[in-house]
């Protein structure tokens, strides 16, 4: 079961099990990574609970999200980054992450009132680059599974990617800091290439890395990092 927020693990707590790791916890992660320049408090946030969702570590999860939202990250901004981690980290981790948001809501005062408004029409599809991505999608897997190719047009791209809760660029910082978090380093060009035209800057995608590194562990990180470099060369813009 997700941790209640009244059995999150303390200071006290990491004291009498780590006492390095609380040192680390008070000295690096909060006194230094949460207050580098590069990455806003906001996409700092962000990034975390993208990466915890999916790595469905649900003991951090409580205090994470509420730290999101004191750091403006809207309510439905936060049902979003879980919605669009269903497709991206799987439908058990986005419920994890629903049980856990759920407790957090209902402390607030948060209702379903405000995670959503009525006749809000979706944001504008770029059919260019839509219908180069289908063609190339379609002509290397569509032999292999229809289905997938299919339910990534129709569904991720035709509706998740255009639903007005999350900015694009927002999106696309919850999309890349999840595959880094995950290990899917065959996906990131495309993503990262995405986040930075949807105006991820490359600073700000370098210290999303480097909150990743603590939150998502050093090994995906340096995985992540030739691949990022690449994208990064390729660009002239």
């Amino acid at each position: 079961m997700p941790l209640s927020r009244s059995r999150l693990i303390s200071g006290e707590d990491l004291g009498a099990v780590a006492p390095a790791l609380k040192r680390y916890a008070d000295d690096v992660i909060t006194h230094d990574l949460w207050t580098r320049p590069g990455l806003s408090l906001r996409d700092r946030s962000i990034v975390t609970v993208a990466a915890l969702i999916a790595r469905n570590q649900t003991a951090e999860m409580t205090q994470q999200i509420n730290a999101a939202l004191d750091n403006g990250v809207e309510a439905r901004e936060v049902s979003e980054i879980i919605t669009h981690l269903a497709f991206y980290s799987g439908w058990g981790n986005a419920m994890s992450a629903v049980a856990v948001t759920k407790d957090i809501y209902a402390e607030r005062g948060i209702d379903t009132a405000q995670l959503a408004v009525a006749d809000r029409f979706p944001l504008p599809l770029d059919e260019a680059s839509e219908g180069r991505r289908e063609t190339a999608v379609e002509a290397g897997f569509g032999a292999v599974a229809p289905g997938v190719v299919q339910y990534t047009t129709d569904v991720l791209f035709r509706d998740l990617w255009l639903r007005w809760e999350l900015a694009p660029r927002d999106r696309s910082l919850v999309t890349v800091s999840a595959l880094v978090a995950s290990g899917q380093v065959a996906q990131i060009p495309f993503h990262l290439g995405r986040a930075m035209d949807n105006g991820l800057t490359q600073e700000e995608a370098g210290e999303a890395l480097t909150q990743l590194a603590f939150y998502a562990g050093w090994p995906n990180v340096f995985s992540a990092l030739p691949v990022v470099r690449e994208v990064f060369e390729l660009r002239t813009d």
